[in-house]
């Protein structure tokens, strides 16, 4: 049985897609429109409760429905430690950078931009609302590079999987105008040179980006 990928295109699951062509599996993708509300439909709550995106089906038929533990599988199951950090240290410092843009930037900033309506209804707290979360995200971007001492990646030469979950806030970053610190615009720069990321984004409907 092959993997089976729920996604919607430029979200949180494209850093999942993007890892699994970087790890060259063979999978299934299936889209979750969540606009139409797919993420509610009762055969998708069945398979993932929470309603929420990306989830994973494994080959055994086991859902991993959440951001880190699909990463953390993938790279246990596929990588032979090509995207895992080596040591306890470089773990805590992935584990952070995960927690930062997945937590911080993406579940508290990223929300207040994307789904306003869902804070308040009150038009004129609307624009304050949307300048929280910029501030929010701002900040979570600016804790980053000094955990990074001037590195290419995450652990350093190479990407680990906090560097999939850095790049698809990025994206969102460079997508709703959001200025990246200096050393994260250089890795969002690096990331996209990247045949995978490349190759990810035009099948997503982002290929203009590279025109």
């Amino acid at each position: 049985m092959n993997m089976k990928l729920y996604m919607t295109p430029g979200s949180c699951s494209t850093g999942i897609h993007i890892l699994l062509e970087e790890l060259e599996q063979v999978f299934e993708v299936y889209l979750v429109n969540l606009l139409a509300g797919d993420n509610r439909r009762p055969e998708y709550l069945a398979m993932n409760p929470n309603g929420t995106i990306p989830t994973l089906v494994t080959p055994d038929g086991s859902p991993l429905t959440d951001w880190q533990s699909i990463a953390w599988w993938l790279g246990k199951r596929f990588a032979k430690g090509k995207f895992l950090p080596g040591n306890e240290g470089d773990r805590e410092l992935c584990q952070w950078v995960m927690d930062m843009a997945g937590k911080k930037i993406h579940g508290d900033g990223f929300p207040r931009i994307f789904v306003t309506d869902a804070y308040t209804r009150d038009e004129g707290r609307k624009s304050m609302i949307h300048r929280q979360g910029e501030k929010i995200v701002q900040v979570g971007f600016e804790e980053v590079p000094p955990k990074l001492e001037g590195r290419k990646y995450v652990l350093g030469e190479q990407p680990c999987i906090a560097d999939f979950a850095l790049f698809y806030v990025e994206f969102w970053a460079d997508r709703t105008g959001i200025a990246l610190p200096q050393p994260l615009h250089a890795h969002y720069q690096r990331m996209l040179r990247r045949p995978a990321v490349r190759q990810v984004l035009s099948e997503e409907g982002y290929g203009s980006m590279f025109r």
